[in-house]
């Protein structure tokens, strides 16, 4: 997981226009490549928000009362950490244009055609 956090440090976390033509180049459709970025970007947030949740139970505490809030400089340190972190959809369009993700079709099995 750290490594998609340093790779994310140097990502502006603004949207930026991109080049259609660079997005279609691996699928040769725009759908085919969005489908596959936003499958990307769906596991991304689920692992920064397992890992920023195993961070933050770190720091709680069991109170009986809902009155008493304690603040922790760290949790909170921790939190804005991951707030300024670009979008998962921002760090998975990089990595579809870097050619680091790889995507493929399933073969269906011959039993499941025969069903048809």
């Amino acid at each position: 997981m750290s490594d998609i956090k340093a790779r994310a440090q140097g990502l502006s976390p603004d949207t930026a226009a991109r080049d259609i033509q660079r997005v279609v180049e691996q699928t040769g459709n725009i759908y085919e490549s969005l489908a596959v970025v936003s499958r990307r970007a769906r596991q991304l947030a689920v692992d920064l928000k397992h890992e920023l949740d195993q961070k933050l139970e770190e720091f709680a505490e069991v109170t009986d009362t809902i009155e008493e809030v304690v603040e922790n400089k760290e949790q909170i340190e921790i939190s804005k950490f991951y707030e300024k972190l670009p979008n998962p959809v921002l760090i998975a369009m990089r990595e579809f244009l870097d050619d680091e993700l790889y995507s493929r079709y399933n073969e269906r099995r011959e039993e499941d055609e025969d069903d048809l």
